[in-house]
């Protein structure tokens, strides 16, 4: 089992936000961590470089050049050397060119990375991938509504519209006349003054207008990583459907209610272009734009919260309002096969198969997750509350609830019945907690199924765990010998405990345990065998039935050679009513043309038509008496009490037969499956042999059985052991 490709400090290198102005084109705004170092490259030596260039490396060259037209600085060189070790601070070239420490990222100036980050477009809400090698920069481009304006339009045009004729019609305006005798006309008029300030406030709106679609005609989010050859695609998928899509989709929704991120890019513009002029230290400078724009702190949080593989809690600060969205990688809490050796990074899950073993049509069952796994809270269930509590939202108190009655030993659908809150409510909160990672979903543990140490524990961490295994649990044995006693010889939990009333500690105990991946649950899986008694007594049955269709045709499709040598008689007896029929049908037509006469079978070919149809009947007839002969020999098949055992000499050909999945059993499968339950006295177990069916296939745990179909344990279990002489069991987690 593969590990997952995961973005980490040396695969994920920075986040950066470029914008687009109509006017001043792209602009490279913020990147997060500050210095970002170019890659270690190992490249050949000089010599084995060809000479050859194409328009890819030319490009290339170009964006490893500084700014500066003057210098141009290799990136093997001293000065850039000396521009790694000193990135705080401002640096001139020897013919003075100022280089600003923030104006290059990853050995790349970053005028140039904006020219190139701000695609067409046509990658309008797409992936967007660019490879400047080693790097790759992977983002969602979003550009401006074909209109020019982000805001979108409200439906307030008609009130405003009759506004402005309500304001028009309140302007009493005399004639011209009269004006012009008061005044000679020299002084202004009314009507002229207020045209002249319905036309200043129309520009002044046109020139508002005009600003916004003049100012930011696009944004991006880039993610510039450095992943091995055979991880490229995977985490570029990874990164693009989980993160890069939903926080570009965030500030495209702050963006077009209140002009989000355009305003906070102002700013980090200003502050740059100040701080350029005063040759301020990046470091300060940094601090201060984390400090003033909450979207520079998103940009910090998505990196810094991706990179180490947690969850990213984003604020981001708008005039409407504070938003607060969420973005992670889901993590797998699980692994069903032990890593291989290198993949270190999968040691401490929980080693299960009750996930990777669940097909989607067992998904799609109604009640079937809910009755097959519980909730295990990751955290103390006092500290979850005490934080829950702490939260005025009037929702929190269900959710306190919830985590109140969450047990590791009950299923949803046991927690679902109770008065307090539905089905529905569980599974909502329930998704709620594994998404914040603050709980997992487990099979409901059970004392008298068998645990285990698990193999995939990490013993690393042992010192550490025995420690906390002893503040948790003071009088219980210690860790160590614990753990060694579950690994000495598989049995049921409950037997580990000294008595029943110890019973729920060391459950509690267990929960512990499961949280740390330290055991694991030791499940029954089963495969149905058909031994050869079985066999041959499906085949016996089959012959037999085939003997008695070809003596009785009512009871079968098969016509018996009297019928046959009737119906070829009638075709051979027919042909001139047929014949005269089709030609009356012609004749009568008065377009048609007369049928060539039909061919009439001479005596001798009559004669040897009958002789082969006789001698087909008796080698009919022949063969069938030799199989009721041959089947009446064999050996009457007899039912034992333990098939497994029988050693009969008619049955020294047979082998067993494993069904892989008794649900999808077609075919002599199905009617080996009827003949088993045929062989159960009990009316009871032989109908629950056909309810077992589809648990028979190696990967549906027998653990389950009773939460899945609502019966007592006990009950349960004492059928299947009724049923064992036909299954073939394995055990693994």
């Amino acid at each position: 089992m593969s590990q997952p490709v995961l973005p980490n400090t040396s695969n994920f290198l920075a986040v950066a936000l470029v914008i687009k102005r109509s006017r001043d084109g792209p602009n490279f705004v913020f990147h997060y961590p500050p210095h970002v170092a170019p890659p270690q490259t190992h490249q050949p030596h000089h010599e084995l470089v060809s000479d050859s260039r194409d328009s890819d490396d030319i490009l290339l060259e170009r964006l490893n050049n500084t700014g500066s037209r003057d210098a141009p600085v290799d990136p093997t060189s001293k000065t850039d050397h000396l521009s790694h070790q000193n990135w705080d601070d401002h640096q001139f070239t020897e013919s003075g060119t100022q280089l600003v420490p923030w104006e290059r990222v990853a050995g790349f100036p970053t005028q140039d990375l904006a020219s190139v980050l701000t695609p067409a477009k046509a990658y309008h809400k797409t992936l967007f991938q660019l490879s400047l090698d080693p790097l790759y920069c992977v983002s969602y481009p979003i550009h401006v509504p074909e209109n020019g304006v982000w805001k979108k339009k409200k439906k307030q045009q008609k009130t405003e519209k009759a506004k402005s004729t309500k304001t028009d019609d309140t302007y009493i305006v005399p004639s011209e006349n009269d004006v012009s005798r008061q005044s000679g006309g020299d002084t202004p008029t009314v009507s002229d003054a207020a045209q002249s300030d319905q036309k200043d406030k129309e520009k002044g709106k046109e020139d508002e207008a005009e600003d916004k679609r003049a100012s930011m005609t696009m944004f991006n989010l880039v993610f510039i990583i450095h992943p091995k050859k055979h991880e490229v695609k995977e985490l570029v998928a990874t990164l693009y459907y989980n993160i890069i899509k939903k926080v570009n989709k965030a500030y495209k929704y702050s963006q077009q209610h209140s002009d989000f991120v355009w305003k906070e890019s102002k700013r980090i513009i200003a502050l740059k272009d100040k701080a350029r002029e005063d040759k301020r230290k990046m470091s300060s400078l940094w601090a201060e734009i984390l400090m003033s724009s909450s979207l520079a702190a998103s940009v910090q949080d998505i990196y810094e919260a991706v990179s180490q593989n947690k969850i990213a809690a984003l604020q981001l600060d708008t005039v409407a309002g504070p938003l607060t969205p969420s973005v992670q990688i889901p993590v797998p809490f699980y692994v069903a096969d032990l890593p291989q050796d290198g993949e270190e990074g999968q040691r401490g899950l929980w080693l299960t198969t009750a996930n990777s073993f669940t097909g989607q049509d067992t998904i799609d069952e109604p009640g079937f997750l809910d009755r097959s796994f519980g909730l295990l809270l990751m955290e103390d269930e006092r500290k979850i509350i005490a934080e829950l509590q702490a939260d005025p939202d009037p929702t929190t108190a269900a959710m306190v609830e919830f985590v109140r009655l969450s047990k590791p030993t009950q299923s949803f659908f046991q927690i679902g019945q109770s008065n307090i809150l539905s089905l529905g409510q569980v599974r909502k909160y329930a998704q709620h907690f594994i998404f914040w990672r603050r709980a997992i979903a487990i099979p409901p543990l059970h004392a008298r199924d068998v645990y285990i140490l698990s193999p995939n524990s990490d013993t690393r961490n042992l010192p550490r765990a025995s420690v906390e295994w002893a503040k948790a649990f003071p009088l219980a044995p210690p860790l160590t010998n614990f753990l060694a006693e579950l690994s000495y010889a598989p049995r049921p939990y409950k037997h580990y405990c000294p008595s029943k009333a110890h019973r729920p500690t060391y459950l509690l105990m267990l929960g512990w345990l499961m949280r740390g991946g330290w055991v694991t649950q030791l499940c029954t899986f089963t495969y149905v065998v058909v031994w050869p008694e079985i066999q041959y007594e499906v085949e016996y049955e089959l012959e037999a039935e085939e003997l008695r269709r070809a003596e009785d045709p009512s009871l079968g499709t098969s016509a018996p050679s009297s019928s046959l040598e009737s119906l070829d008689e009638g075709r051979l007896a027919s042909p001139t009513s047929q014949t005269s029929s089709a030609a009356g049908g012609s004749t009568g037509n008065g377009t048609g043309t007369p049928a060539a006469p039909p061919h009439v079978p001479t005596m001798n070919e009559q004669v040897a038509e009958q002789a082969r149809l006789s001698r087909i009947a008796e080698k009919t007839q022949r063969e069938a008496a030799e199989k009721a002969a041959a089947h009446a020999r064999k050996v009457v098949p007899a039912a034992t009490e333990r098939p497994s055992l029988n050693e009969a000499a008619h049955l020294a050909g047979l082998t067993p037969r494993v069904i892989l999945d008794a649900k999808k059993a077609t075919g002599k499968d199905s009617l080996y499956l009827s003949a088993i339950g045929r062989r159960f006295r009990d009316d009871k177990l032989a109908k629950a042999w056909q309810l077992y069916w589809k648990y028979f296939n190696g990967q549906s745990a027998l653990e389950r059985i009773a939460l899945q179909e609502d019966m007592k344990r006990k009950e349960a279990w004492t059928q299947l052991t009724a049923m064992s002489e036909y299954l073939i069991c394995v055990r693994h987690w």
